[in-house]
């Protein structure tokens, strides 16, 4: 029924506006925002994720830091350099813990102060290792390097032991207890001495020994670029810091003892190699007859060596076969030495040695 007082009962609402009421509680959709409003929220979140993504990307390319280390160890320091985003530091120190407590003659509890006391011990591998090699070099060599000089050494005063000079007689019964050949590995894992008073002493390939053990600890933590140095032994693999090969000084012979002035005599470019350096110019003494007794002893002879070789340098494979060849050469002399490395293509050397008053060198080293 119409009300005749209501003027607008008889007006059409819009066809929208009842759509609207019929669905005024559905929710909105993207397609229902204009598409400006949509980007002006949407684009910025995405720039943003964007922006996100590149810096890990980034983040996780970025070159790995380079790590330092140092420390103490075998009566020295050791000085570590190598690029990874870990410190490896415990696990060098744990590593170079075991090579004390395996050769270590300053370690009464170490293997090798056990097998010099003759106690039923049986070696582990690193000795096992070690000894292997040093009686490789001793055969090359022809007994210059010989790990059981121990005796001859301490009476001349430069071994784990005191001692003075000692006098012809003494000398000669001392030689009695020298000789790599009269000491065996046996199948058992131990050492067999021909005479239990015969003393081993691995100091001359020990430090180098060490310098391995550390490099091969850090390959197998995946390091590519490092440099370990333990009382001037180095091993180098890649790159320094500077993206460049090592370079590691040789000394210049100084007969001073006490001088803190290192002149350089060269300095070596070196490429995943091993180096170490023997010389007379820094341990020895002088009598009170002003006679120079050089820490180099010669088994052979018991003597100390008598020559014009003042430094030897060796590149070698290993910085064990590297510290026990130039502890060798140091014996020999340069023209023997020059024989030996006839016979072995593998290793490169740097020689400073004296000509009528005058330092010289000799190299074999390509540069």
């Amino acid at each position: 029924m119409t009300d005749p007082l209501n003027p607008i009962q008889d007006i059409q609402q819009p066809a929208d506006l009842q759509g609207a009421k019929k669905h005024k509680f559905e929710p909105l959709t993207p397609e229902d925002a204009p598409k400006s409003q949509w980007r002006r929220w949407h684009l910025p979140v995405l720039v943003l994720f964007v922006i996100a993504t590149i810096l890990i990307l980034q983040r996780r390319n970025a070159p790995a830091p380079y790590q330092h280390n140092e420390g103490a160890v075998f009566g020295t320091f050791y000085h570590l350099t190598y690029q990874s985003s870990e410190d490896y530091q415990p696990d060098v120190e744990a590593a170079l813990e075991r090579v004390d407590k395996s050769l270590s003659m300053f370690n009464p509890q170490s293997i090798i102060s056990r097998v010099n006391k003759n106690e039923d011990v049986a070696i582990d591998t690193l000795f096992k290792r070690v000894f292997l090699l040093s009686q490789r070099v001793s055969e090359a060599t022809h007994g210059a390097f010989d790990i059981t000089v121990a005796p001859l050494v301490n009476a001349w005063g430069f071994g784990f032991k005191n001692g003075s000079i000692p006098d012809s007689v003494a000398v000669d019964s001392l030689r009695s207890l020298v000789g790599w050949q009269r000491v065996q590995l046996t199948a058992d894992g131990h050492l067999r001495k021909d005479d239990p008073r015969i003393v081993l002493d691995c100091s001359a390939i020990a430090k180098g020994f060490g310098v391995d053990v550390v490099a091969d600890l850090l390959r197998s933590k995946g390091v590519k670029n490092f440099m370990v140095e333990i009382g001037g032994e180095v091993v180098v693999s890649g790159s320094n810091p500077k993206g460049e090969a090592w370079r590691i000084g040789v000394n210049k012979p100084d007969d001073d003892p006490t001088s803190s002035n290192h002149e350089l005599e060269t300095v070596l470019a070196l490429d995943n190699q091993a180096l170490a350096t023997s010389g007379n110019y820094r341990n020895f003494y002088v009598t009170d007859e002003g006679r120079r007794v050089a820490h180099t002893i010669d088994p052979a002879t018991g003597y100390p060596v008598q020559h014009n070789l003042l430094s030897a340098t060796v590149l070698a494979p290993t910085c064990a076969t590297a510290d026990a060849f130039a502890t060798a050469f140091m014996v020999l002399g340069i023209d023997s030495a020059k024989q030996v490395l006839a016979r072995h293509p593998e290793l490169e050397v740097f020689f400073i040695y004296d000509s009528l008053g005058v330092q010289r060198t000799f190299s074999t080293i390509s540069q």
